[in-house]
């Protein structure tokens, strides 16, 4: 594969799961498991958490490939099922990390049902974008500028992970999970 063909986009087609599938519930878990399985993995490394993102790497595979309903329950239950059972992340910014969930679940899934592609440059736009919405939610929430700046300072390698890492699952999801 050549440099261009990670630009080019690809054919792909949504699968919208309802919740009154018995997949819904499936997939949903198997990512929430997975955020909280990151999560606990990079808070192994000081400042683990605020260097990597993990807790919204699959909320962005469920919105993306699997629908709004699969994203948005990934985004509200993935932070909460942490919390509650770690401690993590703390109180005080759990509001921030619901929020910002939310804005990576409807944008990926919207990118992905209204283009029906996926590109690195999709993925890197619905990642900028949630970032960039919850960058200002975070300034207005926390009113401090510096400090809602820190996921574009200190998170940079957990941005180009989820922008990475998600176009290399999504694609193989795009071909293994029908």
């Amino acid at each position: 594969m050549t440099a261009l063909a990670f630009w080019k986009a690809t054919e792909f087609r949504q699968q919208s799961l309802s919740v009154r599938q018995l997949r819904f519930y499936l997939f949903v878990s198997l990512f929430i498991a997975g955020n909280l399985i990151l999560p606990f993995i990079a808070h192994a490394i000081p400042q683990g958490g605020k260097i990597f993102l993990p807790i919204y790497f699959f909320t962005l595979i469920a919105a993306y490939r699997f629908g709004f309903a699969a994203g948005i329950a990934t985004a509200l239950l993935s932070p909460l099922a942490n919390y509650f059972l770690t401690g993590m992340p703390p109180a005080s910014v759990l509001p921030v990390i619901l929020a910002k969930s939310v804005l990576l679940a409807a944008g990926a899934s919207w990118v992905a049902h209204s283009t029906q592609k996926i590109s690195l440059l999709h993925i890197a736009a619905v990642v900028v974008i949630y970032q960039i919405l919850g960058l200002l939610f975070e300034w207005a929430y926390k009113k401090s500028l510096l400090l809602s700046l820190s996921d574009f300072q200190i998170g940079l390698p957990g941005i180009i992970i989820q922008i990475v890492g998600g176009y290399f699952l999504l694609l193989w999801l795009k071909e293994n999970i029908n």
